[in-house]
């Protein structure tokens, strides 16, 4: 089998992480980006199909640059993971808009920086794999998740609308949207994670749904019902389910 060339973004950590390790030791070759060295050294360690590279994907020449330059010693990118993401609880008592512009930035500006040079190279190519780690926290608004749970439905929201084009243009563009899963993101969380899931079940479901024909690719399926079913539901009900989540 041709070994594929894999570029996954913020894999320092968590599923990235996990996905960047699997992938590796299957044979196939990962380029790892992420704000943080000895993160990403972390993750690199004992694999000689781990390549480690720095970014801060809110630079939008950077990623340009990093792109091209993967491309240009590695050879063209199939698949691209982009999980790059910040988290923080937000709701009324801590609501600032500084935080929740930077939020923005990195999770939706960030990861259209990375689209644009990958869809035009892979468009030109007219081949090419595109998964992008949104949430279920984007389906409707949950308390505590004011930037999270908008960036995330932007992101959702982005992809389906582009979804026709890209596919057309010979891209295969899908969206993965997790509920909660044990990483270092989800250890400041001071409420109950219902269905949380490890982060190794969590790489399963990923590399099972990027082999699939699927669009979304969502798990755990009981909390992605609940919540699918909560985006049914009218407003005055819906509000009435999470003022108890306060």
């Amino acid at each position: 089998m041709t070994q594929k060339l894999w570029w996954i973004t913020g894999a320092g950590s968590g599923i990235g992480q996990g996905l960047a390790r699997q992938v590796a030791a299957g044979g196939d070759r990962v380029v790892i980006s992420g704000r943080r060295l000895s993160a990403l050294q972390e993750t690199a360690a004992g694999s000689p199909n781990i390549i480690t590279q720095v970014l801060d994907i809110a630079d939008r020449p950077s990623v340009a640059l990093a792109v091209a330059d993967i491309e240009a010693n590695h050879g063209p990118i199939d698949v691209a993971i982009l999980g790059a993401a910040q988290y923080q609880q937000m709701d009324l008592s801590d609501f600032d808009c500084s935080r929740f512009g930077g939020l923005i930035t990195t999770n939706v500006v960030g990861t259209a920086n990375c689209l644009d040079p990958l869809f035009k190279r892979m468009g030109a190519r007219g081949a090419g794999q595109i998964a992008v780690i949104a949430s279920v926290a984007g389906y409707r608004g949950l308390p505590k998740a004011a930037a999270y749970g908008a960036s995330k439905a932007a992101l959702i929201n982005m992809l389906e609308a582009l979804k026709p084009s890209t596919e057309a243009a010979g891209i295969k563009l899908q969206v993965i949207n997790p509920g909660f899963v044990e990483t270092p993101m989800t250890k400041v969380n001071e409420f109950p994670m219902p269905f949380l899931i490890k982060s190794d079940a969590a790489v399963k479901h990923i590399r099972r749904g990027l082999a699939s024909r699927q669009f979304e690719i969502a798990f755990p399926w009981p909390f992605v019902v609940l919540l699918k079913i909560g985006r049914l539901l009218p407003s005055r009900l819906y509000f009435a389910i999470t003022r108890r989540m306060l």
